[in-house]
């Protein structure tokens, strides 16, 4: 089977959120990807609980979604949390793949978007830290 390779850092597409070209980081070091978010809330609502959440510093563009899950993350500097993961699509090299990442404020990273090892493996990508 052939296998895709992505270097370091990759420009990707949102194209459920209508956002494109936002610079995300290929770590094989984490197990699930996450992009940036900032007014992230559960809501109750009369048809059950669903989740809201501005994309990549846009407030005005407030998505909401009862399609998520919550699952327990352990960051990078070893903090455990609760974490809302929503399945979106990616374009990336010039494909759309479908993906579950975690709504996580990334304001103090580097990339908005972190893209884990479980996609990697899932779509057989390579990672080339010199591309």
């Amino acid at each position: 089977m052939q296998k895709n390779i992505l270097g370091f850092f990759e420009v990707i597409d949102f194209p459920d959120f209508g956002i494109n070209a936002i610079k995300a980081k290929i770590d094989t070091g984490a197990d699930s990807g996450a992009f940036h978010c900032t007014k992230i809330k559960e809501v109750d609502t009369p048809d059950g609980k669903e989740i809201h959440f501005s994309p990549f510093d846009q407030p005005e563009l407030e998505i909401k979604t009862k399609e998520y899950i919550t699952k327990h993350v352990k960051s990078s500097n070893g903090i455990k949390q609760d974490r809302y993961f929503v399945t979106t699509r990616i374009n990336i090299a010039g494909k759309n793949y479908s993906t579950m990442l975690s709504l996580a404020d990334r304001t103090n990273m580097k990339c908005p978007v972190l893209i884990g090892r479980r996609f990697l493996s899932k779509y057989n990508f390579l990672v080339d830290v010199n591309k």
